[in-house]
């Protein structure tokens, strides 16, 4: 990407998007194009056509989607699928008609099938049954993907796709109903201990495993494939690494400094049994994360600590 090429963020004030604009800022790229949801709704084919008309921007970055944890997923179903295919269908669709020179879409790792072989390779996509709970959100991922794909094969359009494992990082969503893991472990430990509460109560056995990577080190990684990756295949993003949700449990409560007990709530879904990356093809392209996680989680529970009027809603 040329340093003075104007790039498109969808969805800059997310916690993807918003690493993606820091990390662009870092790297020298000044010409970067933004709006936000109340000036832009993304799901509004009119308005992106209109939005792509007057910029034209060089290149995008589509980090912009409706996201949520199994809760949220599993509620609100239908807005799931129809914003997300709104969404990415209007940007890769414009990103075509006005000659972006190239384009990075980002996924999910719940994309894989349910009980697909661990790790996931790039090459499990479509082998098997999804997971239930979050089924409608996969599949409009799972359709990003091919709409790149497509636009590739049928026009030769450079768009790339990229599946990030599970993130967090600085301005994550701490909304104890629809946020994901991580965050919300953050946000009841950090109660807990404020209200001194004996203990505190988990969701599901925790016995799942789960990896994590940190959204400042996403971006880095987004920035990377741009600038060296042009293949039609999709390319996951993670450490390569897991841990179990009791042991992710037992972290959070160490750094938040939390000293009481913690009791699991059987009753609760645990989701996926788990969900790893094979990240071989991203470490073979040049690339590694440098962020780990006990320290990424003592970095994101300072910015909790920081911003807790805006987070703890």
């Amino acid at each position: 990407m040329e340093k003075n090429a104007k790039i498109y963020i969808a969805g800059h004030r997310g916690m993807v998007g918003s690493a993606i604009f820091r990390a662009l800022k870092q790297q020298g790229f000044e010409n970067i194009v933004t709006r936000t949801s109340s000036e832009l709704d993304l799901r509004n084919q009119q308005a992106v056509i209109d939005f792509f008309d007057e910029e034209k921007p060089a290149y995008v970055f589509l980090a912009a989607a409706k996201v949520g944890g199994i809760v949220a997923n599993n509620t609100y179903r239908a807005d799931f699928i129809y914003e997300n295919l709104m969404i990415e269908s209007n940007i890769i669709h414009q990103s075509h008609v006005n000659g972006v020179k190239k384009l990075m879409f980002l996924g999910s790792s719940c994309i894989y099938p349910k009980l697909a072989p661990q790790p996931l390779r790039e090459d499990y996509l479509l082998t098997g049954l999804l997971e239930e709970t979050n089924e409608p959100y996969a599949i409009a991922k799972i359709a990003g993907i091919k709409l790149c794909e497509s636009y590739r094969d049928q026009y030769g359009c450079n768009f790339i796709s990229a599946m990030p494992t599970n993130l967090y990082g600085y301005g994550d969503n701490y909304n104890l109903h629809n946020s994901h893991v991580l965050p919300a472990l953050i946000r009841k430990f950090h109660e807990a201990k404020q209200e001194n509460k004996p203990f505190v109560e988990a969701w599901g056995t925790g016995s799942p495993k789960r990896e994590f990577l940190f959204a400042d080190d996403l971006a880095e990684a987004c920035l990377y494939l741009m600038e060296n990756y042009d293949g039609r295949e999709l390319v996951n993003i993670g450490t390569g690494e897991d841990l179990s949700i009791k042991e992710l449990t037992e972290l959070v409560a160490q750094i938040t400094g939390y000293q009481g007990e913690i009791k699991w709530d059987t009753s609760k879904p645990d989701g996926t049994p788990r969900k790893l990356m094979d990240v071989s093809k991203l470490h073979a392209q040049g690339w590694k994360h440098t962020v780990e996680l006990p320290e990424g989680v003592a970095l994101a529970y300072e910015d909790f600590l920081k911003n807790q009027e805006i987070y703890a809603v």
